[in-house]
C-alpha cells in the first residue's frame, strides 16, 4: 500500500554551505583542519532541530524518511516537511505541498516565497519570530519550538556542584565592546559577592562539556542578544539549573539585516520561561542587584526550572505537535 504523509513524513535538510574564504575550494581544507584541531564539530543549533525533532518522531513510533528526493519527486502529492534550511527549496522544483521550517531565513531574502513555491506552512521557533515574519507571510506562519531530551539534560546530585555559577556568554555581536561594559563587570560582581563561577562561550566547546559544566554548577548567568528558542538555556533549565538572564529587549540587531533590511523590535534572550526558571535583567546597572535576589530566591529553593522544561518542551510533546500541524495541511 502507498505510503502517504498521514504515517510516514518525509523530512528534508541540509546544513548551510561553508563557503570557500580565500582561495577557490578552501572551504576542504579549512574544514579538515577544523576538525583536527576541534574534533568532530558540535551540532549547531539549526541541526540540533532537525536531530530532536528525529529524536522526539522516534519516541512516538512515528516514521520518516530523510531526503528522499527520488520518492518526492515520484509522489508530488506527498507533504514535503523541509525542516531547512533554505538552500533545500531550490534543490528540486518543487510540486508537492511544503511545510517549511524552522530552520528558515526572514523573509525579506525571499519575499515570494509562498508564491513561487508550494509552502502551505512555515513555522519559526518562538514567538517574537512569529510576530517579525507575518507582515510578510500572515497566517502562514506558526511558532513551534523543537523538544529538549529531558532524559539526557537531568538534574544531578547537589554534591557534585563545584560551582556557584556557570556564566554562559553567547554574546553574538560586538563581542570586544561587551567584553568590557558586560562581561568583566558581571565576573567582578560574583569576585564581591564571594561566589564561584566558571564559563563557557558558545561556539568554542563540545556538547559534552557543556552537560559536564552544568552538572558541576548550582547556576547560571545567560548572556545572548536574543535567542529564536535558545535550546542552550532550555538544556540548562531541564537540568535543574535556575538562570539570571540578561534579557535586554529592544530591536533584532543581526548585523546583516539591521538596520538597513529589517527594523524589528522587541525581541528576548529567553522566548520560553516562567517564574519557575529563575530572573531577568535587562542591563549592566541591574544587575548588582538582580544577582543579590537572584541567588537569595536560589537559597530558599524559589526556582523549580525542570518542572517548565517537562510541561512544555519535552521531545515528545514538541514532535506530537509537528506531526498535528502536517496534519492539519494534508487534511
Amino acid at each position: 500500500m502507498k505510503a502517504s504523509a498521514r504515517d510516514v513524513l518525509n523530512l528534508f535538510y541540509d546544513e548551510e554551505p561553508n563557503p570557500d574564504r580565500w582561495l577557490a575550494f578552501d572551504r576542504y581544507p579549512r574544514r579538515l583542519v577544523h576538525r583536527l584541531v576541534r574534533g568532530k564539530p558540535n551540532p549547531g543549533g539549526q541541526m540540533r532541530m532537525f536531530l530532536n525533532l528525529c529524536a522526539g518522531l522516534d519516541r512516538l513510533g512515528v516514521h520518516y524518511r530523510v531526503n528522499d528526493y527520488r520518492f518526492i519527486k515520484s509522489n508530488p502529492g506527498e507533504l514535503a516537511c523541509i525542516i531547512g534550511t533554505p538552500i533545500v527549496l531550490d534543490k528540486i522544483a518543487w510540486r508537492n505541498p511544503i511545510l517549511y521550517g524552522p530552520a528558515v531565513s526572514p523573509p525579506v531574502d525571499d519575499p515570494l516565497l509562498l508564491e513561487r513555491l508550494p509552502v502551505k506552512k512555515v513555522l519559526v521557533p518562538g514567538p517574537w519570530v512569529e510576530a517579525m515574519f507575518k507582515p510578510y507571510w500572515g497566517s502562514a506562519v506558526q511558532t513551534w519550538p523543537v523538544g529538549i531530551d529531558v532524559d539526557r539534560w537531568q538534574p544531578i546530585s547537589q554534591e557534585k556542584k563545584q560551582f556557584d555559577v556557570l556564566l554562559y556568554d553567547k554574546i553574538l555581536w560586538e563581542h570586544d565592546q561587551l567584553e568590557l561594559s558586560l562581561i568583566e563587570p558581571i565576573r567582578a560582581t560574583l569576585r564581591k559577592y564571594g561566589r564561584s563561577f566558571t564559563e563557557i562561550r558558545y561556539g568554542f566547546y563540545r556538547e559534552e562539556e557543556y552537560w559536564e559544566l552544568l552538572g558541576r554548577s548550582q547556576t547560571m548567568v545567560f548572556l545572548c542578544e536574543h535567542e529564536s528558542q535558545g535550546i542552550a538555556y532550555q538544556q540548562a533549565l531541564s537540568c535543574g539549573v535556575p538562570i539570571l538572564a540578561w534579557d535586554r529587549g529592544g530591536p533584532w540587531n543581526d548585523p546583516a539585516y539591521y538596520p538597513h533590511r529589517i527594523i524589528y523590535e522587541p525581541v528576548t534572550s529567553v522566548p520560553y520561561w516562567d517564574e519557575r526558571c529563575g530572573l531577568r535583567f535587562t542591563a549592566i546597572t541591574q544587575f548588582d542587584a538582580a544577582w543579590a535576589e537572584f541567588w537569595d530566591a536560589f537559597q530558599r529553593a524559589c526556582y523549580t526550572p525542570r518542572p517548565y522544561i517537562m510541561e512544555n518542551l519535552t521531545l515528545e510533546k514538541c514532535a506530537r505537535e509537528y506531526v498535528k500541524i502536517a496534519e492539519t495541511i494534508v487534511a
